[in-house]
């Protein structure tokens, strides 16, 4: 089968990044002839056909409708058997919302960019998206329930494909080969407590009200941020709750499963969090997690057993469930990694392969 698979660039190994990456690797050791179509930037990825998305110097509102274009007029050229999108583009036979909604993105975060042209544009395609499509992949339940809920698609034509996890990158067994050398560097004193806060966008993934948490926790702990966001702005938090000392600011690294190993916990107070890869990678390390009732990984969470599920705004409910964490060893570990193995990338290849086999079905009445 030849699949036409549109995405950015992910040669930064975020969490979006990551999902793409191991996907399409995975379509290619599943035998599937994979084609690239993507925005310069892209590394060479062995045995897919990389296929350049060109757009000309436009500002950003534009540049949205220019590629949701561009790939509107690549489907409809090319001799492919699914066209799947990850980007908000027209002409796909399968999106993935793997970004979920911009509309709950904008609500989730007090609505107060929605008013500019690139948001509303935004809106806009996203509504077209999801009226067109034929077949909508969400990467949560709490995903499909909102895309049918915001736009009123059929239950029938969204299908909930979870991401997968490398699950020998991220292992229990970095905690023995990895954990002392990384606290090292951290300076982190021995025998305190760690959290991880890891995910680039801070204020949707709550860093604030982490480092609020922080502050009202035992002063034992000490908090890793991995990621980029607005820095300055949680800086002068810390300092303002006086936790800065006990924060270390590693910026965005290539070798995230060395920070899951020091880590006893995993802290994801997110606003809106469709997923969040972070989940999974830390399940798969044995770290349990601390997130949120907004983030769609909260589905994967056995309260008390591999984590723990709070109102992301209720800094002493986050501060108490990292202390219930704060041993990381033994049965949590255990139980974190048990969670995260039935979540791999051959298992998201086969629910797609599902949905690739009946193309005729689904373009039914569609443009």
């Amino acid at each position: 089968m030849k699949l036409l698979i549109v995405a950015r660039p992910f040669v930064f190994h975020g969490g979006l990044e990551t999902a793409t990456a191991g996907l399409v690797r995975a379509l290619v050791a599943h035998g599937y002839d994979v084609h690239l179509l993507t925005p310069p930037g892209q590394a060479p990825v062995p045995g897919v056909t990389h296929h350049r998305l060109s757009l000309p110097p436009l500002p950003a509102a534009a540049r949205v409708l220019a590629q949701a274009l561009a790939v509107r007029r690549a489907a409809r050229r090319g001799a492919w058997d699914i066209v799947q999108s990850h980007e908000r583009t027209l002409g796909q036979d399968v999106y993935r919302a793997g970004e979920g909604c911009h509309r709950a993105y904008l609500d989730a975060l007090g609505g107060r960019p929605s008013r500019g042209v690139y948001h509303r544009v935004v809106q806009a395609l996203e509504r077209r998206v999801f009226a067109t499509t034929p077949r909508i992949v969400a990467i949560s339940r709490a995903g499909k329930a909102e895309i049918e809920r915001l736009y009123g698609t059929p239950p029938a034509r969204i299908d909930v494909v979870y991401n997968g996890v490398d699950l020998e990158r991220f292992h229990p067994r970095n905690r023995a080969t990895r954990r002392p050398a990384a606290r090292a560097e951290a300076g982190v004193p021995a025998g305190a407590p760690v959290a991880l806060f890891a995910g680039s966008g801070f204020e949707r993934k709550g860093l604030a009200k982490a480092l609020e948490a922080l502050a009202l926790g035992d002063a034992a702990w000490r908090l890793l941020v991995v990621g980029k966001g607005s820095r300055r702005a949680h800086e002068a938090l810390a300092e303002r709750l006086g936790v800065a000392p006990r924060i270390v600011w590693l910026g965005t690294r290539s070798d995230i499963e060395r920070w899951y190993a020091a880590a006893d916990v995993v802290v994801l107070p997110a606003r809106y969090e469709p997923f969040g890869n972070v989940h999974l990678e830390a399940l798969a390390s044995g770290v349990p997690v601390v997130t949120s009732v907004r983030a769609g990984g909260a589905e994967i969470i056995d309260e008390g057993r591999n984590g723990a599920v709070v109102d992301p705004d209720d800094a002493r409910a986050i501060a108490a469930a990292m202390d219930r964490f704060r041993a990381g060893e033994g049965a949590v570990n255990d139980a974190a990694r048990d969670s995260a193995e039935p979540f791999t990338y051959a298992a998201q290849v086969a629910a797609l392969a599902a949905i690739y086999r009946e193309p005729a079905r689904a373009k039914a009445g569609f443009p």
